[in-house]
């Protein structure tokens, strides 16, 4: 029967290489810690990430090569990640076995997920201001490669996936490449640090050769023929149809992988039913806030963006409340996945309908379904990190409140009463000092007040939510209204989980 999950672990990792340039190790490392009882004990995950390091060798080369041959290689603005990723790998390799048996990090399962879900909801990868291949960084792309570049040849080797990934993101959101260039060029690089880390992890613990040589060997065979196959495919189709199936596939992978994961947890009938508690108080909250709404709506002559505030505080404020009620992230978390997987298929389904247009404010075509599902997967990263991983509620509930509240206050203010645009690049007029100004205070003694009140903090962490709302406010006036969603949650959540 472990053969079976070796071919399909094999198999599932050639196919995410060959189409998003993910590391093997993301997909391999989980099937063979948990469904293979050979790879139990305190050695069998190191095992298992040298395997799929191993696999990861000719996987990447042959789609390197496949993309190459399609000229989808950027060599010239990846130069200095290259020689970053390949100086530090061996370090985390070596830290990795000193630390012991190393365990597949969930940021990265949740990172293949929800990646997967951008790709569904945006497949067509095609950019407006794409930078041209062969093109020289900039001081902002050498700063970019070089942060990015150590900290992911570190964590390739010391957690053995992750690098492709990451690399992915970091090529596509900071470096202007298109997927598939970010594909091939990822790919190109995941080959040198695959060979080095996998040779270290197999001189640091030799027995891995002695003991799993058979295992080896098909787990490099299957991979690299899934490997080929997907990359031709992809370098074939064209944008919007590479952008679905990769979606689909990273998707499917990130959810199988997250399912197994946590799968022990999941099991447990107290979970169940704690999950089945903070959905029916959601929905107890949500029913007479929409209830509420609707009269507002077709009633009152309320403006457009106004509303569209009112639905985002109702959404921050049920989760917010659902978290204070729960005692369970999994279930908080769990209730969050269910309400996206819910939702966005009902909104798709009705918005060809006259009403839907009438209740819902859009800004362009399908913004709402895309908006809020990225909301709900937004609080159960956010629950999952701060709560589950961490231990700390109170700063995921904090960070969620500090983004609403000023998110609203930035519109409900900037909207009727900005007179003073910001003007330097790249905001240029978008956004205005006084909605700034309202979205750092409303936030900060959002924060302030809950961390005080509810999670027993001293009073004295004024200068940790300043600095909190501050980071988010500037975070805010630099994303797009698509990310920000992301990107301020995020920024928040990283500077009270460093200083709290």
């Amino acid at each position: 029967m472990e053969i079976l999950w070796y071919i399909i672990a094999a198999l599932g990792a050639g196919i995410g290489t060959g189409l998003a340039g993910l590391s093997a190790a993301t997909v391999m490392v989980p099937i063979l810690i948990v469904l293979c009882p050979s790879f139990a004990g305190e050695t069998g995950a190191y095992q298992a990430t040298a395997i799929a390091l191993a696999s990861d060798i000719l996987g990447s080369a042959v789609t390197a090569y496949t993309y190459s041959k399609n000229k989808n290689i950027d060599l010239r603005r990846s130069w200095i990640m290259l020689v970053c990723i390949l100086a530090m790998c061996t370090v985390g390799s070596y830290v990795a076995f000193i630390a012991g048996n190393v365990v597949l990090g969930s940021f990265t399962l949740f990172l293949t997920f929800f990646i997967g879900i951008r790709f569904l909801i945006k497949p067509d990868t095609t950019r407006r201001e794409t930078s041209a291949k062969g093109e020289k960084l900039n001081w902002k792309g050498i700063a970019v490669s070089l942060f990015f570049g150590l900290t992911i040849g570190f964590g390739t080797g010391f957690v053995g996936t992750g690098g492709g990934m990451m690399m992915l993101v970091v090529f596509t959101a900071f470096l202007g490449m298109e997927l598939k260039t970010a594909v091939g060029t990822s790919t190109f690089i995941m080959t040198f640090t695959a060979l080095i880390a996998s040779f270290s992890h197999i001189l640091i613990h030799p027995a891995i050769i002695l003991e799993k040589w058979d295992v080896m060997l098909l787990c490099i065979v299957v991979a690299t023929a899934a490997s080929l196959v997907s990359a031709r495919f992809a370098n074939k189709a064209d944008n919007r149809t590479v952008g679905l199936v990769t979606g689909a596939v990273l998707t499917l992978l990130g959810g199988a992988m997250l399912l197994l994961n946590f799968f022990p947890d999941m099991t447990e009938s107290s979970v169940l039913m704690q999950t089945a508690g903070c959905f029916g108080r959601l929905i107890l909250f949500i029913i007479p806030c929409v209830l509420v709404l609707l009269p507002i709506r077709f009633l009152t002559k309320v403006p457009s963006f106004v509303f569209r505030k009112l639905l985002h505080i109702v959404a921050f404020t049920c989760f917010t409340v659902m978290m204070m009620l729960t005692e369970s992230w999994l279930a908080a978390a769990l209730t969050s996945v269910i309400i996206a997987l819910v939702i966005y298929p009902m909104l798709a389904a009705f918005e060809g309908k006259s009403w839907y247009a009438k209740l819902f404010v859009e800004k362009s075509p399908g913004e709402i379904k895309k908006s809020l599902l990225m909301l709900f997967f937004m609080f159960a990263a956010v629950i999952t990190v701060a709560w589950g991983l961490l231990g700390k509620p109170y700063i995921a509930a904090a960070a969620i409140l500090m983004w609403g509240t000023g998110d609203a206050a930035a519109a409900l203010v900037g909207i009727p009463f900005g007179k003073h645009k910001i003007g330097f690049p790249p905001i240029n007029g978008r956004k205005s000092w006084e909605g700034t100004a309202a979205m750092f205070i409303v936030s900060f003694l959002a924060g302030y007040l809950l961390l005080c009140l509810w999670g027993g903090y001293p009073f004295g962490i004024v200068p940790v939510v300043f600095l909190g709302a501050l980071v988010g406010a500037a975070t805010e006036l630099f994303s797009s209204s698509e990310w920000d969603t992301v990107t301020v949650p995020t920024a928040v959540l990283t500077v009270l989980l460093l200083l709290l």
